[in-house]
């Protein structure tokens, strides 16, 4: 009796809960609401832009010549210019070489020559004499009028006259001079030392200008609108903006691409442009003064074509795949694929797939699902455009 008491009270209390829930009323389900994701956009617009590249390239000489010497004999004097980096005025005598044999080869050539005029005229005296002697004469013989003498007296003048002038040029080789205003780039001789015909005695360069050769790829080319082969017009071409870091400052010069290779390089299959930077050692070549040298390695812009209207986004807007986030005017995500015509670091240029006055996500988005709130957290300037950088990256 004692047992059975408790138990009883207990189910008793268990049948009271269960009574309880079943009459407790359940409580309204109420719909959630998903709070929109804030994000940053850019409002697509239209604008023109300008495709330019970006490539590297080393300045080189546009001509660098070996000096040689063109007759023997011992070194008399070198030019102080005749020095690496010495520069170089056209036509002033860099080396010297031992005269004296050449003055006394003039001399004998300058007397052979007056021995040949002399034989000349008393050929041509005595030719007279017998033409005058044979007037009456019947169709007289050419060896009867002394012809043949007087061609021979012709011949050896002319033969006197080229050893005078082949005698002349020798002589003037003794001195060595350039054609060109120039730079020494490596000398070999000295002073005192023996050059026999043919020695190299130094290497220069002119200084006139210099060439950049910048190579291109597939997708540089196409914003450049140039064809293969292009050679421009004289004082015309692309303008092309150098620069490089020289004695702690960043330098800058300008220069014109003047043509394009007629062949794609075997090895590497890209494409290279000559570009061309008139007076590389002039006072006023760049804004702090400092000359293009040759073997400098430098950046180089090309202004490439301007496209009219076009559509451009940042480039950290586009997404794997060329795809993008777009909020739409329901306030949802909106996922797009795009046709891209050109992308740079910094910007890339649409062909297809967007509108003026859409707006294009530009920040971070994680686990983006289609259909899910966005909204707006800046108003989006839709000024992103302007200029299209194609670097060495791309294509």
């Amino acid at each position: 009796m004692k047992i059975i008491t408790p138990l009883a009270v207990l189910g008793v209390g268990f049948g009271s809960y269960a009574a309880l829930q079943v009459s407790k009323p359940e409580p309204q389900k109420r719909d959630e609401v998903a709070r929109p994701v804030s994000v940053f956009v850019e409002t697509v617009s239209e604008s023109n832009v300008s495709l330019d590249v970006q490539t590297q390239g080393e300045v080189r000489s546009r001509i660098a010549i070996d000096l040689v010497a063109q007759v023997g004999g011992r070194i008399l004097h070198v030019s102080d210019d005749f020095t690496e980096g010495g520069a170089v005025v056209p036509g002033v005598a860099l080396i010297t070489i031992e005269r004296t044999d050449y003055l006394l080869a003039l001399s004998q050539a300058e007397a052979r020559e007056a021995e040949a005029k002399v034989a000349l005229e008393l050929a041509l005296a005595g030719a007279n004499v017998a033409r005058q002697q044979l007037r009456g004469t019947s169709k007289p013989s050419d060896l009867a009028l002394k012809k043949p003498q007087v061609a021979e007296a012709q011949a050896r003048l002319k033969a006197a006259e080229a050893n005078l002038a082949q005698a002349r040029l020798n002589l003037s080789r003794t001195n060595v001079s350039l054609p060109f205003a120039g730079r020494i780039s490596q000398t070999y001789v000295d002073v005192g030392q023996y050059v026999a015909p043919g020695t190299p005695l130094g290497r220069a360069f002119a200084t006139d200008r210099v060439e950049v050769r910048l190579p291109l790829n597939n997708t540089q080319l196409a914003s450049l609108g140039l064809p293969i082969g292009y050679v421009a017009e004289k004082g015309a071409g692309l303008d092309v903006d150098l620069s490089a870091m020289v004695a702690g400052l960043q330098q800058q010069w300008r220069g014109k691409l003047v043509r394009l290779d007629a062949s794609l390089d075997s090895s590497t299959r890209l494409l290279y442009a000559s570009v061309e930077v008139d007076d590389p050692y002039g006072a006023n070549v760049s804004e702090h003064n400092m000359p293009l040298a040759v073997g400098l390695y430098v950046n180089a812009t090309i202004r490439g074509r301007e496209l009219s209207n076009a559509v451009s986004i940042p480039r950290g807007a586009l997404r794997a795949g060329n795809t993008v986030y777009l909020v739409g005017s329901n306030g949802q995500l909106e996922i797009r694929t795009l046709s891209i015509t050109h992308s740079s670091d910094t910007i890339a240029v649409v062909r297809d797939g967007l509108s003026a006055g859409e707006q294009i996500i530009i920040s971070t988005l994680r686990n983006p699902l289609r259909g899910m709130p966005v909204q707006a957290a800046n108003p989006g300037t839709g000024q992103y455009s302007g200029t299209a950088v194609v670097g060495e990256g791309q294509g």
